[in-house]
């Protein structure tokens, strides 16, 4: 039985993680080490929360001493870290926490890993041999994308945000790991994620509950911003197949070749709720444009043939299939709002 630590695993892409990784991987426990900031909610582990492989323990990852103790206490010999500051908007009004979570954090997880499982560079320690750390990231890193063309692994780096530029900060200190000590790292960078238990600041649970309480639905700018949108299921089992099979130092996209504006996924959601939950209007009247976000990318899409033609993911699902069960997902949980 092997014990891999996961962070931030109360929150969105987390906590739909770790209910699929304990169902499939009965050789493994987990130990989640959560802050438990407002985006953190362990009622989204209700299911795992009685499981006795799963071990979950309320923490900062910047807490050095803390984290050398997890990796000590429970014998640590894998790491997959989500913990991350992630809304745009959040890091645009107060930059220094996702400066000191998702670069400080990052450097806390790794340089613990790499002394807990390494006598010295490039010579891992006896039993160790086979630990990594993968690192969750985003296709923000990139910047921004014109009418055509996609990220790739070789795009290089663009952040525009202070949230971005945090994860691209991050994303290289696991690069230097690898290339410095010989640490066995992997880093995912995926598209935009959507599904059940995400945090109703987001793009997505936001127009479901806006609708639901008949208040205006707030669209940013002139609503043509285009991301590729990703079902987070999916996204979790390309997590599951680069920790497992990626190559040691490499990158892997993971993108759902989903792209769909603002505008089209408000509409869309309007369009179901109201066959849904009829009224006598439609929906689409509460959409309301509002002024941009600062710095706003215009696009974002990625192409992940790589994971697809190296490790054979595909996602599974399409957004208007994908939308469909997040919205009853939603309605379970604020129906009655």
């Amino acid at each position: 039985m092997k014990t891999i630590l996961v962070t931030g695993c109360a929150g969105f892409i987390g906590s739909n993680f770790l209910p699929y990784f304990l169902k499939k991987y009965s050789n493994y426990k987990v130990v989640n080490l959560d802050l438990l900031t407002y985006a953190g909610d362990l009622n989204n582990l209700s299911e795992i929360a009685y499981n006795k492989r799963y071990k979950f323990i309320k923490g900062n990852i910047c807490n050095r001493e803390l984290v050398e103790f997890i990796f000590s206490e429970y014998d640590i010999k894998g790491v997959i870290h989500f913990a991350a500051e992630s809304h745009v908007d959040n890091s645009i009004k107060n930059p220094d926490i996702f400066i000191k979570t998702n670069i400080n954090g990052t450097f806390t997880l790794i340089d613990v890993a790499y002394k807990y499982w390494m006598a010295k560079p490039f010579l891992y320690k006896k039993g160790y041999e086979n630990c990594r750390f993968h690192h969750i990231s985003t296709d923000e890193v990139y910047g921004t994308l014109g009418k055509t063309g996609f990220f790739t692994e070789k795009t290089p780096y663009a952040p525009n945000s202070p949230y971005s530029s945090s994860k691209a900060s991050s994303d290289m200190l696991i690069r230097a790991y690898k290339e410095t000590y010989g640490l066995n790292t992997v880093i995912t960078n995926c598209s935009n994620n959507y599904g059940p238990k995400q945090h109703e600041e987001k793009l997505i649970p936001t127009i479901i509950k806006k609708a639901l309480q008949n208040e205006a639905i707030p669209i940013y700018g002139d609503g043509q911003n285009i991301r590729d949108w990703l079902y987070v299921l999916d996204h979790c089992k390309g997590i599951d197949l680069v920790y497992h099979t990626g190559k040691v130092g490499e990158t892997y996209n993971i993108g759902g070749r989903n792209e769909r504006d603002n505008l089209y996924i408000a509409n869309k959601i309007c369009e179901i709720l109201d066959i849904k939950i009829p009224q006598t209007r439609s929906y689409k009247k509460l959409i309301t444009f509002v002024e941009d976000r600062a710095g706003h990318d215009r696009r974002y899409a990625i192409d992940a043939t790589k994971i697809e033609n190296e490790l054979g993911w595909n996602a599974q699902e399409n957004f208007e299939s994908g939308i469909l069960k997040t919205i009853e997902w939603y309605l379970k949980k604020w129906r009655n709002l």
